[in-house]
């Protein structure tokens, strides 16, 4: 009789050192491999997407609110983002970018963006204000190493 701790306690580590990490020369389960309960499931499906997709489908249009539900968030999935529409000026420097985040801010404020929006308009910034900073900075050392 196998306990299910046998596992782990070093007693059935076939390909693996004794604290159960692979051995060398083991790499375990190649990169991608599926689970063989999916690979069965698949199998299973395999060729019937079309039948059950009309079938679900004959079942939302009798009524079956399970189905329907199923059938319209595939139709029209639930929105995770949407585009936010504002002045923002342009960040040629890393300058600049005080006063874009001034611009939103003002937005915010305004109500124009809500928190969350500005927020994620805010990350934007920064990160243009970091890629700017960089090649500034990368700028200055060319034209540094260049008088030298």
């Amino acid at each position: 009789m196998t306990r299910k701790n046998d596992r782990n306690s070093g007693a059935n580590t076939e390909g693996r050192n004794p604290d159960g990490t692979f051995a060398p020369g083991n790499p375990g389960k190649q990169r991608g491999a599926r689970h063989k309960a999916t690979r069965a499931v698949e199998d299973l499906l395999d060729g019937q997407a079309e039948g059950l997709t009309q079938k679900a489908v004959d079942l939302a249009l009798d009524g079956d609110t399970t189905a329907l539900r199923l059938c319209m968030e595939r139709i029209a999935p639930a929105r995770k983002d949407t585009p936010v529409n504002f002045d923002l000026p342009a960040m040629k420097t890393a300058q600049d970018a005080s006063q874009a985040a001034q611009a939103v801010l003002q937005a915010a404020s305004e109500g124009q963006l809500t928190p969350l929006e500005g927020a994620s308009v805010m990350a934007l910034v920064e990160g243009y204000r970091k890629a700017l900073e960089t090649t500034e900075l990368e700028q200055r050392i060319t034209a540094l190493e260049a008088t030298q």
